[in-house]
């Protein structure tokens, strides 16, 4: 899809595989890529008014969150900062963002018919609790939402999406450990969104503090 990207290729357009060689996840990981499961990237032209590119992670969570709500209504789904999908806890699906000159590409995996066994990451299916969805289905639904949440990103701005997120995330007061780049740890308490997206954490002593970029476990 990069090079798609640097071609000229329209926003909106999906490519969609049926498995990956070399699957990726954030910060190079490994992302498992089996058959049966979902691995497409899209891609936003972006222009001058937009909202700032990274907040397309969160954008790109909503409008998967929805999606899984389709075909799992009754499932105990949250987003976990910035953009991890979770059910019943454990890991459903990956989102990666790529900026390549006036695009940025969002790429998503999603365990539909297998998960991972990830060491200290519990994984998770939708076939695991028993929704069996093909990819194909999946991607018309994902790509109406994507294409729904963009439009309304880039029309309305952070606001919408930001408490849309809020809605479809775990609660308030959530007990969190955070990694930061430099690899040390904090934990504290969700204490939402700040404007721009970033994570607040309450600390142990009161104070809030705004994380732009980490690895987030819940506790």
């Amino acid at each position: 899809m990069i090079a798609l990207a640097r071609s000229g290729t329209a926003e909106g357009v999906w490519l969609r595989a049926e498995r990956q060689r070399s699957g990726r996840g954030r910060q190079g990981r490994v992302w498992e890529s089996p058959s049966g499961n979902f691995y497409g990237s899209t891609l936003v032209r972006l222009r001058p008014t937009d909202p700032p590119p990274a907040t397309l992670a969160l954008v790109a969570s909503v409008a998967l969150t929805e999606t899984l709500r389709v075909f799992h209504p009754d499932g105990a789904l949250a987003i976990k900062w910035p953009n991890d999908v979770l059910l019943d806890g454990a890991k459903l699906s990956g989102i990666l963002l790529e900026r390549t000159e006036d695009a940025v590409v969002i790429g998503i995996g999603v365990n539909l018919a297998h998960h991972p066994d990830l060491p200290g990451r519990e994984a998770i299916s939708l076939a695991a609790r028993g929704i069996v969805v093909s990819p194909t289905v999946f991607a018309d639904t994902l790509a109406e939402r994507v294409a729904r949440w963009v439009a309304d990103w880039r029309g309305e701005g952070m606001a919408i999406v930001r408490r849309r997120w809020l809605e479809l995330a775990h609660p308030i007061g959530t007990a969190l450990t955070v990694r930061l780049p430099d690899d040390s740890a904090t934990d504290g308490l969700f204490d939402g969104l700040d404007h721009d997206g970033a994570l607040r954490l309450r600390l142990a002593d009161g104070p809030v503090r705004v994380i732009h970029a980490a690895d987030v476990f819940l506790i």
